[in-house]
């Protein structure tokens, strides 16, 4: 059952099977298994060398471009005596508790032959809960407590979700993370969705919720073309009397203006959704997401070199 408990300072949230039988929070499971590589990609050697350029050289090479298959209960502790501390930005697109079904085939270019998912994926692909929010608040909770440890001090991790439990997942990550690292609720508006004929103000965004591991973090403003054109507008400076953005004044005393093309991104991203007619990006799969987004963060909080998690 879930409910809603008070402790000594803030709310919390409780769900079957937090706490034991002794009254002390039950921690994640962390069997750490070995990984078998199943399939690797050919590269030339100058694709290789450039790879490696790019990343820094005290890593083991073979730490890269891995493409991980497997239960998160197990995959992520596997991850942790190797990348503890070291993960500089985690995205994650989790189940949003829809109880919908996402399992899709596969099919190679020319037709002939289609790939059906295994029954594990067919259950991994598959936003149902036998425990209900129960079941999905612990795994939640699970999950974002091994990626935190995964994450350096200066890293951040974007949790994407929507409105049918984004409210306890938020509660579920103040938990972990911390209130105080809390930065950003993200609304990525996506304008050209069909919403058929529903019975309500229609679902035109999703929330993506950006926490850092601590309050030493990384983020540079991102700059976009005005759909409007030039704009007059007050030139902006840093005080550092008072500590505080001011408006810039001339010589004279009066304020000063720029014209300006361009706009700082806020925290509403109109951002399209992939369409089926977009050949260069969309597979098929139901949620995927577009390269726009994930570029964006990336562009937000990482730096050339970064190890980052998808």
């Amino acid at each position: 059952m879930l409910s809603i408990g008070r402790g000594p300072a803030v709310p919390e949230l409780l769900w079957e099977g937090k706490y034991g039988a002794d009254g002390k929070k039950v921690a994640p499971m962390r069997v750490a298994l070995p990984f078998q590589t199943v399939e690797t990609v050919n590269e030339s050697a100058q694709e290789r060398q450039q790879a490696l350029d790019i990343f820094a050289t005290d890593r083991d090479e073979e730490w890269r471009n891995r493409l991980i298959w497997g239960d998160k209960k197990y995959v992520l502790p596997s991850l942790l005596p190797e990348f503890a501390g070291a993960v500089n930005l985690i995205y994650i697109d989790p189940p949003f508790f829809t109880g919908d079904n996402f399992s899709f085939s596969v099919s190679i270019d020319d037709g002939t032959f289609t790939r059906e998912p295994t029954l594990i994926e067919q259950k991994a692909y598959r936003d149902t809960w036998g425990s209900g929010l129960d079941g999905y608040l612990r795994w939640f909770y699970e999950a974002t407590t091994h990626l935190r440890d995964l994450l350096a001090e200066d890293g951040s991790i974007f949790v994407h979700l929507d409105w049918h439990v984004g409210h306890h997942a938020k509660a579920v990550l103040d938990e972990v993370f911390g209130a105080s690292n809390f930065r950003n609720e993200i609304v990525w508006h996506y304008y050209n969705k069909f919403q058929g004929n529903v019975n309500r103000f229609a679902s035109d965004h999703d929330v993506i919720f950006w926490y850092s591991k601590s309050a030493k973090y990384r983020f540079q403003r991102i700059k976009e073309k005005r759909e409007g054109g030039t704009v007059r507008q007050i030139k902006r400076k840093w005080d550092k009397d008072t500590g505080r953005i001011v408006n810039a004044k001339g010589p004279d005393g009066k304020v000063q203006y720029q014209e300006t093309d361009e706009r700082t991104i806020d925290d509403v991203w109109r951002l399209s959704m992939l369409q089926p007619a977009d050949q260069t990006q969309n597979l098929g799969y139901p949620t995927q997401k577009p390269e726009s987004l994930i570029e964006r963060i990336l562009g937000a909080s990482t730096n050339e070199g970064d190890l980052d998690g998808m």
